[in-house]
């Protein structure tokens, strides 16, 4: 197997976290982005303690001066970034889309729609020197307009402004880097990791994080050949 430089934003918890792990397990190296230094360093020093190969980078993805830095680092220390995992977002108000102020909404854009891609436009040269990178958008299944717009799907019942409507942005956003990149063998897909039992919702979810991580491992993990412009849950597509 081909060791990948790999680059995950919001990886010192969660989803984000057992990531890292799971494509570490895998001989990778690992980017465990963080916006705060001393979480992401806790979080590289258990994975070191797991043998594998990981480094702390400090970004905040809404600061376009900290992406340049982190580019910067990346640049120094490898030359290149093989995978880009845009992981890192946030759940805004679930107010009803009547009641949901445009601020907290706006401030979900930020985080969920545009950090993506500020981060990915600032390391596509690090994913051209790669000969051939990969970007992963780690979307929801409550962006999915064909689910959530079916009364006979579960989540047709959560209606909630700013978060879903970010992630059906995200999956525009996905599809219009995946036309402009594919000439240069760089494929971008969007992930649903499912209802996953973590903070951002008080642990409510039924899937675990090794559950959910492993569909984004799997996109992560793809050569050449692989899919781009997709969506997919489970390695199954999902309709947009």
């Amino acid at each position: 197997m081909t060791q990948k430089t790999i680059l995950i934003t919001g990886a010192n918890k969660s989803i984000g976290f057992e990531t890292a792990r799971q494509l570490g397990a895998l001989g990778h190296r690992i980017w465990l982005g963080s916006r705060d230094g001393a979480r992401g360093q806790a979080a590289v020093e258990r994975l070191l303690g797991e043998g594998h190969d990981v480094r702390l980078l400090e970004i905040d993805v809404v600061d376009d001066g900290s992406v340049r830095q982190a580019v910067g680092r990346v640049q120094e220390e490898d030359g290149r970034l093989d995978v880009l995992i845009n992981n890192a977002g946030i759940p805004g108000a679930m107010s009803k889309p009547s009641q949901q102020e445009i601020s907290d909404i706006r401030t979900v854009y930020e985080t969920n729609v545009f950090a993506p891609i500020r981060v990915t436009q600032a390391f596509l040269p690090l994913l051209r020197s790669a000969g051939g990178g990969s970007v992963v958008m780690v979307s929801s299944g409550l962006g999915s307009l064909g689910w959530v717009n079916d009364p006979s799907h579960p989540f047709h019942a959560v209606n909630i402004l700013g978060y879903n409507s970010s992630k059906t942005a995200l999956n525009a956003v996905t599809v219009a880097f995946a036309k402009e990149l594919a000439a240069e063998s760089i494929h971008v897909n969007s992930v649903d990791p499912g209802y996953t039992a973590t903070d951002f919702n008080g642990h409510s979810g039924y899937r675990s994080v090794e559950q959910a991580a492993a569909g984004i491992v799997w996109l992560a993990s793809q050569d050449g050949t692989g899919p781009t412009g997709g969506f997919y849950f489970d390695q199954a597509v999902v309709p947009w």
